[in-house]
């Protein structure tokens, strides 16, 4: 667990400090220069997510279980991760209508994906991983949109075009995970026949 635990530190972490610590992002960037930041930035979250993905193999065959999910639990949770990925796909299109109403679609697809795993689950390891994730998330959103009404962010939405882009992407991507990947990498596979 602890291996895990220094993961969810150094990649939640690292991903806090603007929200929580932004003076002293600020004061980074301007000490060792915007570029040399983002290097620090990305080191430190692929060292952490590395972490914590072994962290969390290590540690959900040891964990104890808090509860037995029921099978509906994992047919709710494949349908929230695939509007996960389709609220992650939007974050990534520039004039999304997901991410105009939304703000900060990558966030609430964390947010699902993060509740999806945990009711899903029931050890230890799962609380600690899918609940930090969610409990990040959910805070991230908060502060984040209220960042955004403080500084009049606005995001333009031309038309849908970008939306259905993101959709079609986000279920190739979703299909390609759910019936490949996520059996290959995490072992588990969430529509074994």
């Amino acid at each position: 667990m602890a291996l895990l635990l220094v993961g969810l530190v150094l990649f939640i972490g690292i991903h806090s400090i603007r929200l929580f610590a932004p003076e002293w992002r600020v004061f980074m960037m301007q000490q060792l220069g915007k570029s040399n930041w983002k290097m620090l930035h990305a080191a430190v979250a692929i060292v952490g997510l590395l972490t914590l993905i072994m962290g969390y193999g290590y540690a959900r065959y040891s964990a104890e279980w808090l509860w037995f999910p029921p099978v509906w639990t994992r047919h709710l949770a494949a349908l929230l991760v695939l509007f996960a990925f389709i609220y992650i796909a939007a974050a990534a299109m520039p004039y999304s209508k997901i991410k105009a109403r939304v703000g900060c679609p990558m966030v609430v697809g964390i947010k699902l994906w993060a509740l999806a795993h945990l009711i899903s689950n029931g050890t230890t390891a799962d609380v600690l991983l899918f609940g930090s994730f969610l409990v990040w998330a959910v805070v991230n959103f908060v502060i984040t949109r209220r960042q955004f009404k403080a500084e009049g962010v606005q995001f333009e939405a031309p038309d849908f075009k970008y939306d259905i882009i993101a959709v079609v992407v986000a279920v190739l991507a979703y299909a390609l995970v759910a019936f490949y990947l996520h059996g290959l990498l995490i072992g588990v596979a969430p529509f074994a026949v």
